[in-house]
């Protein structure tokens, strides 16, 4: 469930719990709930990414980050929208879905930067 939660776009739901069905049935365990997929969603370590190996935009919305640091891609989401130019805003906007999701449930967002987030998940179908 892993690999299909780090997938690049969104799975639909009902497939992903199919799958996930499909793989528990013939070891006899119990196929997750609906719920508790959704939360698994809000939990689940999304990708990280190093500083130092993202575009040089990226870098400078994270200006207060040494190259080594390694952070969490909704973290990464977050200061593009908000202290990126337009090369970090396009950057985040392309980031893999479930980077995207967790960044929406962030606290903090200013309402322009949001607006920006909302339009790019709004586009991508997150």
């Amino acid at each position: 469930m892993r690999r299909r939660l780090l997938a690049q776009e969104r799975p639909r739901l009902p497939t992903l719990l199919d799958a996930v069905a499909r793989f528990c049935r013939p070891k006899g365990v119990a196929c997750p709930s609906r719920a508790s997929v959704y939360a698994l969603l809000r939990r689940s370590n999304g990708h990280r990414y190093r500083v130092g190996d993202l575009p040089g935009a990226v870098q400078a919305a994270l200006y207060n980050l040494s190259p080594d640091s390694r952070l969490p891609g909704h973290q990464v989401a977050f200061y593009c929208f908000h202290f990126g130019d337009l090369a970090a805003i396009s950057f985040a906007s392309g980031l893999p879905w479930l980077d995207l999701h967790q960044a929406r449930r962030t606290r903090g967002w200013r309402p322009r930067s949001r607006g920006l987030l909302e339009a790019a998940c709004r586009a991508r179908g997150i």
